[in-house]
């Protein structure tokens, strides 16, 4: 979502130098954007302090004298290291107790700015400019990448697939149940289409549900993916399918941001706020009187936005792309 931001940065400031500090999961994204020129590893966990480890990484920063760092999370610690390297602008959202650290400052307007790529976006642009379209994102196809993991995984593009992305990090308020996904699943594969599971290590279990759900007769049709592939293979092998069925995830925005077809299930979290960002998009979600709730878990117990959101639904999406 933050690569809205570095098009726009881009466009504005085209022979500007722009550098992404990120977490190691995340910053092979950066290597699949065009705007960006170098990719920075910040190893800091969620919560974590390590006050030591900042101040190496501001001492590095300073090195590259940098005009201006924009800060995209809204914690006090995500302001700490721009403020300790002493980058001269520091832009961010006024967020939590960060006056000092931040000296250009910008109050957050909910109600103009909706979504999270509005308020990305409107940090590259002057206080009080007005929002300009919005650029989605496009990542980059290795195709020297895609055709060894073809091989190295005997995987085999020329019939249709169908993309499975299970996980969602933020928590199981956000996961679609594993026997929903597995008739989704046995419903392509019965319309002649392959299926392809996708995630990481965190996921092989969820994975593996899917697959004992699925009837034994479909099964070499199904493909578990999950903890054999990087980040980046990701991105080539999600470009091969026709169409992905996702939860609300980072998967999620990443095979919409490969062009390929997404069909996402919403739970506890809204479209409003973080929607796939392309017009090959179908939403399916359940509105209850307690969703959205944003909570990791559900706080009722019963998880009915998801577990009630029945699979029937995709019956017309699955045929469509089937054809």
């Amino acid at each position: 979502m933050a690569q809205t931001l570095y098009k726009l940065l881009r466009q504005r400031r085209p022979d500007a130098s722009i550098d992404v500090l990120a977490p190691p999961a995340t910053l092979p994204l950066v290597t699949r954007m065009a705007e960006i020129d170098r990719g920075l590893p910040f190893a800091v966990g969620h919560g974590e302090l390590r006050w030591g480890y900042r101040q190496a990484t501001a001492r590095r920063l300073q090195q590259a004298d940098y005009t201006q760092a924009i800060i995209l999370p809204n914690s006090l610690k995500s302001a700490l290291v721009p403020w300790l390297a002493g980058i001269p602008v520091r832009t961010g959202f006024r967020g939590e107790y960060r006056y000092g650290l931040l000296n250009d400052m910008r109050l957050l307007d909910k109600v103009r700015l909706p979504r999270m790529i509005d308020r990305f976006v409107t940090l590259g642009l002057p206080i009080n400019a007005p929002p300009p379209p919005i650029s989605f994102p496009e990542l980059q196809v290795d195709l020297t990448n895609q055709a060894q993991l073809l091989a190295s995984l005997e995987l085999d593009p020329t019939e249709k697939i169908l993309g499975l992305c299970p996980g969602a990090e933020f928590g199981d308020a956000k996961r679609w149940p594993a026997e929903h996904y597995a008739a989704v699943a046995g419903m392509a594969i019965a319309q002649g289409l392959q299926v392809w599971i996708f995630g990481g290590p965190a996921d092989q279990a969820v994975a593996r549900e899917i697959r004992a759900s699925v009837d034994v007769a479909q099964q070499s049709r199904l493909l578990d993916l999950t903890g054999k592939t990087r980040l980046v293979d990701a991105i080539d092998l999600l470009s091969l399918c026709q169409l992905v069925v996702a939860n609300d995830s980072g998967l999620m925005h990443v095979a919409a941001a490969v062009g390929c077809p997404t069909a996402v299930v919403y739970g506890s979290t809204s479209p409003a706020f973080t929607p796939p960002l392309t017009d090959k998009l179908h939403i399916l979600s359940n509105p209850l009187d307690c969703s959205p709730c944003f909570q990791r878990t559900c706080p009722l117990g019963h998880k009915n936005c998801l577990n009630q959101l029945l699979p029937a639904q995709f019956t017309g999406i699955i045929r469509h792309y089937a054809e």
